[in-house]
């Protein structure tokens, strides 16, 4: 199996990117004994079009996801989940206001009261 170091992708052409992504569904294809035909029926695309795909060809975002979702393979994705990052100080300011003390009122305690 070829594993290619995608440390620094920027580096990588366009067709470089999607012959990896064609290899990562044909290994994944064979590890789970599918034939492409197989796959391309339960994907609802051609199997020319699937081996195309394997080749490095150009693949729609729909195909590649149908192609993910049956090879169980949707984890890839992942990466493309937007995570909110807080500041520092904001992280700070929300820690404050969970524990600020609740001040009640008291009534003066005045020695003189003897509670009448």
């Amino acid at each position: 199996m070829i594993t290619t170091d995608f440390s620094n992708i920027n580096q990588y052409s366009d067709k470089a990117i999607l012959e990896e992504i064609g290899n990562f569904i044909k290994t994944k294809r064979a590890e789970v004994k599918i034939s492409q035909d197989d796959l391309a029926e339960r994907c609802t695309i051609s199997r020319s079009t699937l081996s195309l795909i394997e080749r490095g060809e150009s693949i729609t975002l729909l195909n590649l996801i149908k192609i993910l979702r049956v090879l169980d393979t949707l984890y890839v994705l992942q990466n493309f989940k937007i995570i909110p990052q807080i500041s520092p100080l904001q992280l700070a300011k929300e820690e404050e206001v969970k524990y600020k003390r609740i001040r009640t009122k008291h009534k003066p305690n005045s020695q003189n009261d003897i509670g009448w």
